[in-house]
């Protein structure tokens, strides 16, 4: 139990430090993962601290669980293990966990919540986890020291481990502190021209994405839509501020906007576009904003597939393939995809090219409301 404290708080540090490094915004991340047991009611496009520490709190329990197990249920074959060997195992059992939740347990068994596996691509869970089991080889001393058999024969290599932990975590605190003033690590690639460029564009992109839906979060007639506008515009805010971060550490001046006409961006609508969405009411508006709503998120996948292949910098494209995982998952949930759909989506939105992946389809309008219930 003590082990499993250590570890959970010790990957939500790292997540909360790390995450704007890797181009997330963690109080989203917070607030998709506080929506597991709390459902869609929680999205917000300005998340609560109670949402925030809600989040936190059901993933260090499920952190603190998996360290339970280890040791616990299986603590037959891994309570007597080296702490070398331990690392050993931890990495491949890190793999196996987050598998675990990202394929089934969120999206299917217990919880059937699409929004986890649709919206996070599955390798930011599974650093999440190699963090987390990077502590388990502690083990060994802490249950020497708890059992009184000191002096334990780990006792140096648990001040050297612990240490590293802890030099790891003040690095990644001042990398943070350094990022929050606008100094992040200095722009890294050959081209700097593209990278401004799709910088330009995609917050721009975003900015109409955020438009469109704060008029659904007003007129949406089914809860969910409404929740799911909430998310939308809370994840592509986020990403504009962190696009905006980057831009006044890496380059001279602000994030100004795209020198090209909007209308050459993929997925830009026309301010016609946007105000017959305005105008729709009643039954009319859910089916045209998911219409409008599906082919803006396809211009952003567009561009994000493209900046995944073209991006100088490897913190660009990181950005980028989570951009085009979380739009792609987005359009399956207007559409009320959930369940093995949600899991088999997911799975290919993260790996295949653009126009192969499900979410690129053209879907019915929301069927159902897999979060709300």
């Amino acid at each position: 139990m003590l082990l499993g404290l250590i570890s959970s708080t010790f990957s939500t540090l790292v997540s909360q430090l790390m995450a704007a490094r890797i181009g997330r915004d963690a109080v989203i991340e917070w607030m998709v993962v506080a929506s597991i047991p709390l459902r869609s009611q929680v999205f917000a496009m300005d998340p609560s601290w109670g949402t925030i520490a809600a989040g936190i709190l059901f993933h260090q329990w499920a952190d603190f669980s998996w360290a339970l197990v280890f040791f616990g249920l299986l603590g037959r074959w891994t309570g007597s293990l080296k702490p070398l060997t331990i690392l050993l195992v931890a990495l491949p059992w890190a793999v196996f966990t987050s598998a675990t939740e990202w394929f089934f347990l969120v999206p299917l068994v217990p919880f059937w919540q699409p929004v986890f596996t649709l919206e996070q691509p599955y390798w930011i869970g599974l650093l999440v986890h190699m963090t987390s089991a990077s502590m388990y080889p502690l083990f060994p001393w802490l249950r020497d020291r708890l059992g009184g058999r000191l002096p334990s024969l780990h006792r140096r290599f648990a001040l050297a481990w612990s240490a590293f932990a802890l030099i790891g975590l003040l690095c990644l605190g001042a990398a943070a502190f350094l990022g929050w003033h606008d100094r992040e690590l200095p722009w890294m690639g050959r081209d700097a021209a593209y990278d401004q460029g799709y910088m330009r564009r995609m917050a721009a992109h975003h900015a109409q994405g955020i438009e469109l839906a704060r008029i659904a979060v007003e007129k949406a007639q089914e809860p969910y839509l409404r929740d799911l506008a909430r998310l939308m515009a809370a994840n592509q805010k986020g990403e504009i501020t962190i696009f905006a971060q980057w831009w006044r550490s890496w380059f001279p001046g602000p994030l100004q906007p795209p020198t090209e006409d909007y209308a050459t961006m993929p997925g830009m609508l026309s301010s016609g576009q946007i105000e017959s969405l305005r105008r729709a009411e009643g039954s009319d508006f859910d089916p045209l904003f998911i219409s409008l709503m599906t082919m803006h998120h396809k211009g952003a996948i567009l561009m994000a597939d493209e900046a995944l292949r073209q991006a100088g910098d490897i913190r660009l494209r990181l950005m980028a393939h989570a951009t085009r995982h979380s739009q792609r998952g987005e359009i399956e949930m207007m559409h009320g995809t959930e369940g093995l759909a949600a899991v088999k989506a997911a799975t290919l939105s993260m790996i295949v090219p653009v126009g192969e992946a499900s979410a690129d389809r053209r879907g019915s309008p929301l069927p159902a409301h897999p979060m709300a219930h």
